[in-house]
């Protein structure tokens, strides 16, 4: 068996020999006289190569100006019950989920100590009617004055107004709904002590929501009231959902340079209150624009532009845009209908560069003999 001794070179000998095969390779590459043009397989250049793009042609199609925003939807309307007298819960009527009507009982609180007090204001309410009843067969016949006739008629008014807010106080241990909607939270179970003012339901009516958008001023004359508006929610993707523009704010807060547009939307379906909406709302729509996609405009320009292919080369094409709608761009002034537009590949591009459109066939480009043939003939 035979071995082979491997000799290291020197660090200054292995230096010299790196940048020695750097140079060899830098020359190759650029053909050994620096000519950034392809070779072909027999040597003859080719010319500059052709920068692959992918392009979109300029159409007609119908666009949408309009504003769009973000906001959580809220219900019309909300109502927080509270209990407007004490006692005990002797029952609980509904549960959360639950919808009512506006005047359905929810609870019924302990009422005997009212149902007392009013028993009493009614026993002293009858006692007095009979006395004034009394005291005016007398002043008719002169046989009172008429101030002990008149304090009995007062006592009887405050008698009355007294029996009335004891079957006030009564009637507050059936706890009733004041709007219609849907039971969102319930604080109490049967057998709890209620205190006065202690908060026992909330309801939301969740037929009709809203959405409210502080829109800049710059759009009051755009928006109005009646505009349609889409709704879509990221509980619910995939879905959008119809509605209008409900009412909107006569004035512009001056802190803020914004104006209230509440837009509004049918609910008690998939739509819930505390869902976060994105809203656009349509404000004006051309049925026959001509339209390139978004991506085709030049990123980082001061003025508008695209890219268009004429003659196998890019040609940097100022443009006046109109609307936009979401992935589409109105081209007012620039383009011809059909007129293809670079949507993939313009970061590389520069006015008068080579380019290949991806999915049409290649043009060859003349060699560098039929363009000298080519230059001799004309001559």
């Amino acid at each position: 068996m035979s071995f082979f001794r491997v000799r290291r070179l020197p660090r200054g000998t292995r230096v010299a020999a790196l940048l020695l095969a750097s140079a060899i390779l830098i020359t190759a590459c650029k053909g050994g006289n620096g000519d950034a043009e392809a070779k072909g397989p027999d040597g003859e250049d080719k010319g500059p190569e052709a920068v692959p793009v992918e392009v979109e042609k300029a159409s007609r199609r119908a666009i949408a100006a309009s504003y769009t925003g973000t906001a959580p939807l809220e219900p019309r309307a909300e109502s927080q019950v509270v209990a407007k007298t004490s006692g005990v819960a002797l029952s609980v009527l509904v549960e959360e989920g639950q919808e009512v009507r506006a005047g359905q009982v929810l609870a019924r609180l302990d009422p005997d100590r009212a149902a007392l007090q009013a028993a009493q204001s009614s026993a002293q309410l009858r006692k007095l009617e009979a006395n004034f009843r009394r005291s005016q067969q007398l002043a008719e016949q002169q046989l009172v004055s008429a101030a002990d006739h008149d304090q009995l008629r007062y006592d009887l008014e405050n008698a009355r107004a007294a029996n009335r807010l004891a079957n006030l106080e009564l009637s507050y241990a059936s706890v009733k709904a004041p709007i219609s909607g849907v039971i969102a939270q319930r604080s109490i179970k049967p057998g709890n002590f209620v205190q006065i003012n202690t908060p026992i339901f909330r309801i939301v009516d969740n037929s009709r929501l809203e959405a409210t958008l502080n829109v800049p001023e710059r759009e009051l004359a755009t928006l109005r009231a009646g505009q349609p508006v889409k709704l879509q929610v990221d509980a619910l993707p995939g879905k959008t959902f119809t509605g209008s523009v409900d009412r909107i704010a006569p004035v512009v807060d001056s802190a803020s340079g914004t104006f209230r547009v509440i837009t509004a939307f049918v609910g008690a379906g998939e739509l819930q209150p505390g869902m976060f909406g994105r809203i656009r709302i349509d404000y004006d729509q051309r049925a026959n624009a001509l339209v390139i996609p978004r991506s085709a405009l030049l990123e980082g320009e001061t003025d508008s532009a695209v890219f268009t292919v004429r003659d196998g080369k890019a040609v940097r094409v100022p443009v006046t845009l109109g609307y936009i709608d979401g992935g589409y761009a109105e081209v007012v002034r620039g383009l011809k209908p059909g007129e293809p537009v670079v949507t993939a590949g313009k970061v590389a591009l520069r006015e008068g560069s080579a380019v290949q459109v991806l999915g049409e066939p290649e043009a060859k480009a003349p060699t560098q003999t039929a363009r000298a043939d080519n230059k001799a003939g004309k001559q």
